[in-house]
């Protein structure tokens, strides 16, 4: 229970930036669904959709492959390593990009848009530098910088949208003159529609971020050794195959609305539907801190000889939260969706889908533990791209059919087959006496509340919102009286 105390403790860490700093981001839900009408917000997903996919091969794996070689050899020569062989490729890629952005631009969108690719393709570049010194900050566990850092970048990220897409039209469109006039006009160009300024102000985040991570950039030897990198790549491959697998997995049916729907509709309705899967990431939230501990904190407990039944209670209770966290946003779902404008209100109803399909990926990557920490990451990637197999051709039919609700279908399936096949492998080759069956018996009590919660007409709002809570109180009162034992422990000094 200590070193769970430790993970939760590294996980809260992490998630002051994850957490916080993605409810600061999620301020921008509002603010663009507000100010951009669903057709330009379809074309601003559609864009980080691409972004999402190419940022996996930016990487490919070096980040993962960074800790599992930190701990087998010297920290300083895989830091070394890892950093210049991500700055090559990043350097070729910047050259590819700018080159060819007018063909890019011309087969995404149109020819015209060159100028949206170029952005990216220099934050796609800095945000993959940024990657192995933030992995060492990890490494290092310099939790609190690491959050700072990432806190800092959400932070300005969000004021520049500010600045940008409410402030600069409020003084073009209300003065004439006057200091604050002559600056905004010096900086905005009214030419440039509003998303122009989204993606400006992610490209001033992402140069700053790399700016102060030059302190452990600088720490960089220009030693590269090609027998580790080697190794690393082996070791990395099956990972980028996976982090493929997943960002299609989540990404490909926001992508392929744009080639299957009419193209009248296509972006309105990725916009639409982006907007009830921005709901969904509150839950993400804390899977995304979980991640950041959990990944380092596996690879140190694989030493002690209680570390699998570390591995089973940190499911578990990863299970419980994640499925509390739907819970109380399903309850309280009258209140959140006020976050989203009400023209993108209309696909609401899949946040049930969504967010389980958000706790069958989170307990994939608890699963994950197996082939990192047995090499056999080639297993992940034949899983990750077996649930690619199915989100490409579960969104290639049922998108025509159904429209959005064919995509949030396929991914459900995709991450439901991606678990089950890892966990029946997982025992096999590394074998954790999981509790499935409390770890099943809390998500279907979630979903048997979520379920009588549907039945109550309750005209009050107030009424509806107190039933709400003692509801989510029996899943609590639950939780207590079947792990009494371990929650004891769990706050004992």
């Amino acid at each position: 229970m200590s070193q769970i105390k430790k993970l939760a403790g590294q996980t809260a860490v992490y998630g002051i930036s994850s957490i916080v700093g993605r409810i600061i981001n999620f301020l921008l839900v509002p603010l663009y669904t507000y100010v951009l009408d669903p057709e330009n917000y379809g074309l601003l997903i559609f864009m980080y959709s691409f972004v999402a996919v190419i940022n996996v091969f930016m990487i490919y794996g070096m980040e993962t492959a960074y800790f599992r070689y930190a701990t087998l050899t010297d920290k300083s020569k895989v830091f070394n390593t890892s950093f210049l062989s991500i700055f090559s490729t990043s350097i070729l890629f910047l050259g590819v990009g700018f080159y060819f952005s007018s063909d890019i631009a011309s087969f995404l969108l149109s020819s015209n848009s060159s100028n949206y690719v170029q952005w990216f393709v220099l934050i796609m570049a800095f945000d993959a530098l940024a990657a192995i010194p933030f992995a060492k900050l990890r490494a290092d566990n310099k939790a609190f910088r690491f959050a700072l850092i990432k806190f800092i970048n959400i932070g300005i990220n969000l004021g520049f949208n500010l600045f940008f897409v409410l402030l600069c039209p409020y003084v073009v469109n209300n003065y004439s003159d006057g200091f604050l006039y002559t600056l905004v006009d010096t900086v905005f160009n009214q030419e440039l529609n509003l998303v122009s300024y989204v993606f400006i102000s992610n490209l001033i985040a992402s140069t700053i971020t790399l700016v102060l991570l030059f302190p452990e950039i600088f720490q960089i030897k220009l030693k590269f050794d090609c027998l580790l990198w080697k190794q690393m790549i082996k070791y990395a491959y099956p990972i980028l195959l996976i982090g493929f697998a997943f960002a299609m997995n989540e990404m490909f049916g926001r992508i392929l609305m744009k080639y299957l729907l009419p193209e009248q509709i296509a972006l309105h309705e990725i916009g639409i539907y982006s907007a009830s899967y921005k709901l969904a990431i509150l839950l993400s939230l804390f899977v995304q801190a979980f991640r950041y501990a959990a990944e380092p904190f596996f690879f140190a407990q694989h030493k002690l000889s209680a570390s699998r039944e570390i591995y089973a209670q940190v499911m578990k209770f990863f299970v419980v939260v994640v499925t509390l966290a739907s819970l109380v946003i399903l309850l309280y779902v009258d209140v959140i969706k006020l976050i989203l404008g009400s023209e993108f209100r209309g696909a609401i109803n899949l946040l049930p889908i969504l967010l389980l399909a958000y706790i069958f990926i989170g307990i994939f990557y608890n699963l994950s533990v197996w082939y990192k920490l047995t090499n056999k990451t080639l297993y992940g990637a034949i899983i990750a791209l077996t649930g690619t197999v199915i989100t490409v051709s579960m969104n290639y039919i049922l998108i025509p059919l159904y429209g959005y609700w064919g995509s949030a279908w396929a991914t459900l399936s995709c991450f439901f087959v991606m678990m089950t096949i890892s966990f029946l492998w997982g025992q096999k080759h590394f074998n954790v006496n999981y509790d499935v069956k409390r770890i099943v018996s809390y998500i279907l009590l979630a979903a048997f509340l979520f379920f009588i919660s549907t039945k109550l007409n309750i005209g009050n709002f107030v009424l509806k919102m107190l039933v709400h809570t003692v509801l989510i109180g029996v899943f609590l009162l639950a939780f207590y009286f079947i792990d009494k034992k371990e929650i004891k422990q769990a706050f004992r000094k």
